[in-house]
């Protein structure tokens, strides 16, 4: 069967309409933005359709009229021809960080000479203005003086520079905030010959000032009328992409509603505002359309070493990521890269999305928004807390799975005891119990949560202890790590004392209540851990429930 062609990779909306790329029609939001506000700020992940936004907007602020042939904003634009002249051509500065890469300050200073020199062969330049900010300055008001209509500023990524060096070089990204502050700011100052500004970029940096500085600025990043400005609704996924679903579908011997659950499963979910609309990310839809095959697309194009080293030296509990995230707006709106809290930046990012919102609260729940992402983070997570390499991680979840499943609970367990055995301290002494037992519990979450990929799994992590279930077709096991030391002796009469505690607590909890009169095995597994040996003591396999 064949499909369309997908714009992966094209971020040029004039090649996608002049080669008929399939297009996703944004150009309704896009109308009602122009006619709204002026300058603009949108915060959204990586490849999630920004560049192609910006390169929309430019094509329209050019009177590009023969590229939005059939599209929304078409008729609305010919709807104001008896008030005003439409498809009109407006001077416009797009400026795109994502042509270099930021090792010195040499480079950002040429990427700016770059565009700033092509603007001065058409618009001028004098003399007396040096540095960047007053070019960029004279620019704007020489177009204005030159063609009558104001300019149109379009930023695309502006805070790459500042990513790029972030934990790396603080005095080259001391230098690159100057240099920026100063640019942007020429927004602001220049308002009187400004039509329209728009920013995107991944964060919202605080320290920069350009979002105190731009007080006119209008942040669309968390507003639910523009939620869908950037991404993929369910409903635009079912109106536009029929063949492609069909053809997923046959490809991979699964009926259409079946391909729809898996699709959503796998790369919906992200939601950028309290009342938003849940959208698709459009990078991996594409890319499974193009390929007709299930597989990470998103994930695998940017592995957030960075991230999760930032999670590990803040000893964040990494079971909370999973959908017990709280924060409230200022919180997801600004980030400071002097503060260590990395979960700003990992909703900005688009590692966390928002779940729902508490009125009451005013908090916002943040959790993984996918299966893509989910599963992606906590397999690149896996290596960082245990001894498990980062090439072998697919093949050990695939070993636990296949232990449980044949019904080796030994085995199961002398794997994990080798992981627990090897888990790294990071120099936490005695005084750290607490954040010694918090890597026990993470290294057991991510085993059991990466497990669910193959079976059912549910990880519940508390102080002390942690509980997993696996649920196969026919059994259920239940696990209870004992996490605290217990200072036992190596005495045979209490040998298993700690690990049958553990039993005992399934059994007095009720957590096998659920599964009862399913006519399955229930099977019990409890567990302690040696703290002096830093390892799994001992565990005890109860079968009474059947």
């Amino acid at each position: 069967m064949n499909t369309r062609k997908m714009p992966i990779g094209v971020q040029s909306f004039e090649v996608i309409r002049k080669e008929n790329f399939v297009y996703v029609d944004k150009t309704e939001l896009i109308w009602k933005l122009i006619n709204a506000s002026r300058v603009h700020f949108l915060s959204r992940p990586r490849r999630f359709g920004k560049s192609l936004l910006l390169s929309t907007l430019k094509a329209y602020f050019l009177g590009q009229k023969e590229l939005f042939k059939g599209l929304a904003i078409e008729k609305l634009e010919e709807g104001e021809k008896e008030k005003r002249e439409i498809w009109q051509k407006y001077p416009v500065f797009y400026l795109d960080f994502n042509l270099s890469k930021y090792e010195t300050r040499e480079d950002l200073e040429s990427l700016l000479n770059y565009n700033l020199c092509n603007w001065e062969e058409v618009y001028g330049s004098k003399d007396s203005e040096q540095t960047f900010s007053e070019r960029f300055a004279g620019l704007i008001r020489r177009a204005y003086e030159k063609t009558g209509k104001q300019a149109v500023v379009l930023i695309d990524e502006y805070d790459k520079p500042l990513l790029q060096t972030m934990w790396k070089d603080e005095a080259l990204n001391e230098a690159y905030r100057t240099i920026l502050k100063g640019f942007y700011g020429v927004i602001k100052s220049s308002d009187q010959y400004v039509r329209f500004a728009f920013l995107t970029g991944v964060t919202k940096f605080s320290k920069v000032s350009i979002f105190s500085d731009l007080n006119n600025l209008r942040d669309l990043s968390l507003l639910s009328d523009y939620s869908a400005i950037c991404g993929i609704s369910q409903e635009e996924l079912e109106a536009g992409f029929c063949p492609e679903i069909e053809a997923l579908a046959e490809n991979n011997e699964l009926s259409y509603e079946e391909t729809l659950t898996k699709l959503k499963q796998r790369y919906d979910g992200y939601l950028f505002a309290r009342k938003g609309k849940g959208m698709y990310n459009p990078f991996s839809l594409l890319n499974v359309f193009a390929s007709r095959e299930f597989s990470s697309y998103w994930f695998a194009t940017g592995t957030p070493t960075f991230l999760i080293d930032y999670l590990k030296k803040a000893y964040y509990n990494i079971p909370d990521l999973d959908g017990n995230v709280k924060m409230n707006e200022a919180g997801l709106e600004t980030y400071r890269a002097e503060t260590l809290n990395p979960l700003p930046i990992l909703f900005q990012s688009g590692y966390l999305t928002i779940k729902d919102y508490n009125d009451f609260s005013r908090l916002y729940r943040l959790g993984f928004p996918n299966d893509e992402v989910r599963y992606g983070f906590l397999d690149n997570l896996l290596p960082a807390y245990t001894p498990i390499r980062t090439d072998k991680t697919g093949l050990s979840i695939w070993e636990f799975y296949e232990q449980i499943e044949a019904g080796d609970v030994d085995g199961f367990m002398q794997k994990m005891k080798g992981i627990i055995s090897g888990i790294p301290y990071d120099n936490l002494t005695e005084k750290d119990l607490a954040l010694r037992e918090q890597n026990y519990q993470t290294a057991v979450y991510l085993v059991f949560a990466l497990m669910n990929q193959f079976v059912h799994t549910e990880v519940h992590c508390s102080t002390g202890r942690a509980d997993c279930i696996v649920e196969l077709k026919d059994k259920v096991y239940i696990f209870e790590f004992k996490l605290s030391s217990t200072g036992q002796a190596e005495d045979s009469a209490i040998k298993n004392a700690a690990a049958k505690d553990a039993v005992n607590q399934i059994k007095e909890k009720n957590y096998a209540g659920k599964y009862s009169g399913s006519g399955k095995q229930i099977i019990a597994v409890g567990s302690s851990f040696d703290e002096e040996k830093r390892t799994i003591k001992d565990w005890v396999i109860d079968h009474s429930y059947n």
